[in-house]
């Protein structure tokens, strides 16, 4: 963490305290889920089928203008929705408990070059569990940034702001590289192992797959359309690329979010799990839209804490979880999307380049996060 850590003011049995009133809050809604919650997420997979349907038609199109503009439009919103509102959460088994196989993490596959089993392994059970742990949670920076001032600097760092923006515009084969643990897994003999090959494998044909879809059949189809077809789905990807990106590093980077050693998480308890999601993760401010539009991750600090709870019930729980962090005395970080956008970029570049001035060091922290 910090130098100065923000939870030192509350004591051990404050911190399980704490905890147990945060179980209250997701018992409440887990008692809560009904046909309301059913209906919403039905009518969000249909209206996203609908308007990626209408828009691929008007693609067909794309050689007019207008017909390209409102295609390309379209096609954004719909793999926005198909990603963030739908998949990501589906994929969180938020919606298991309707026992609709339709609708199941154990059966969904969502419009991204990334299998669905590997995601789910890398995203919910390594980085929700070891959440913005330096060394434990590679989500944090895809193990290619600096992410806290008492890692050691190397002049490859200066680099980030390149990587990270690049990492953006092609985010899904980003994230697709990070389920595969690729950069551990470059060694010539780790990439002889089984396990590892199959899972490049199954990566390899999940890539044959969309890029089959987006940039051979959809633009054939188009016929005498076929370049700007093939340029609108590309736009549509590249926004659905940097929007996502953006929405995640505006949930897990700003400046106030805060990274943790491994050696804190040791015999950690219930509480200081759910102190550690609090402190770890930023929202962004907004209307409905804008939540909507971020799959609810604009709401990062409550689904870090209750990652299964349905995303359309997180507006009311956050009134719930700001009330507890201003009766503990934490502080609840969140802002507009442009204020979160800066924040996050601004400590990119401030960690693309060496300390100002030396650290005081915790006794074997710097070793530690060297090691990470």
């Amino acid at each position: 963490m910090t130098a100065i850590d923000p939870t030192a003011h509350l004591s051990a049995e404050q911190i399980e305290e704490l905890g147990r009133e945060l179980d209250a809050i997701r018992d409440e809604v887990l008692a809560d889920r009904g046909e309301k919650d059913a209906a919403y997420i039905r009518k969000v997979i249909s209206a996203q089928r609908k308007l990626e349907l209408f828009s691929r038609g008007v693609l067909l199109f794309s050689i007019f203008p207008p017909a390209w503009l409102l295609g390309t439009a379209g096609l954004s919103v719909a793999k926005i929705m198909d990603n963030m509102e739908i998949g990501h959460n589906v994929l969180h088994g938020q919606w298991d408990w309707m026992r609709d196989p339709k609708i199941h993490s154990t059966t969904w596959e969502w419009d991204h070059v990334s299998p669905s089993d590997q995601w789910k392994h890398s995203h919910n059970e390594l980085h929700h569990t070891y959440t913005n742990v330096i060394g434990k949670d590679n989500d944090l920076g895809y193990g290619i940034m600096r992410v806290d001032e008492d890692q050691r600097w190397h002049p490859f760092h200066l680099g980030q702001p390149l990587w990270n923006f690049i990492n953006a515009c092609f985010f899904e084969y980003g994230i697709a590289a990070y389920d595969l643990e690729l950069g551990k897994n470059l060694h010539k003999r780790r990439r002889k192992d089984p396990e590892f090959r199959a899972r490049a494998k199954a990566v390899g044909r999940k890539i044959r797959k969309q890029v089959l879809k987006d940039y051979v059949i959809h633009p054939l189809l188009s016929g005498p359309s076929f370049l700007t077809t093939l340029a609108a789905t590309f736009t549509a990807n590249l926004v659905r690329n940097i929007w996502s990106h953006s929405v995640i590093m505006c949930g897990h980077f700003p400046e106030g979010v805060q990274v943790f050693e491994r050696r804190s998480i040791k015999d950690e308890t219930r509480g200081q799990w759910y102190l550690r999601q609090m402190m770890g993760s930023a929202n962004i401010s907004g209307g409905r839209a804008m939540h909507f539009m971020t799959g609810n991750l604009s709401h990062q600090i409550e689904h870090h804490l209750f990652p299964d709870l349905p995303s359309n019930r997180y507006a009311e729980v956050a009134v719930k979880v700001r009330a507890l962090f201003e009766k503990y005395e934490l502080e609840y970080v969140t802002g507009p999307l442009p204020k979160q956008v800066f924040s996050a970029w601004h400590k990119v570049f401030r960690l693309s380049l060496p300390n100002k001035k030396p650290k005081v060091k915790t006794p074997g922290r710097e070793q530690e996060l060297v090691a990470a």
